[in-house]
């Protein structure tokens, strides 16, 4: 399994799925008989997974990447491409 999530977005998805985990266990408490903070609760798990493993099936599927590659600055990249070199970039800028 290649990692398709970057760093800060694997933090923020553990951060946010660990909040819904929270919010849909204490939910669950009071009200056993709701399917709603079961499948809150469900949904975060599945985030704080894919933020642990920093892969995402969805963005896989969808051919992206949050996942820096050396030296870039794209926040998202086409899966299997990668972008023009330094040297290649500046033959086509305007000076």
């Amino acid at each position: 399994m290649k990692k398709n999530v970057g760093r800060l977005d694997a933090l923020m998805r553990i951060t946010f799925g660990l909040t819904g985990v929270a919010w849909g266990t204490a939910r669950m408490v009071r009200h056993p008989n709701r399917s709603g903070p079961l499948t809150v609760t469900l949904l975060s798990a599945m985030k704080v997974a894919e933020g642990v493993t920093r892969f995402c099936p969805m963005l896989y599927m969808m051919g992206l990447s949050s996942a820096t590659q050396s030296n870039q600055l794209k926040k998202f990249s086409y899966r299997g491409q990668e972008a023009p070199d330094e040297q290649e970039q500046d033959q086509y800028s305007t000076h």
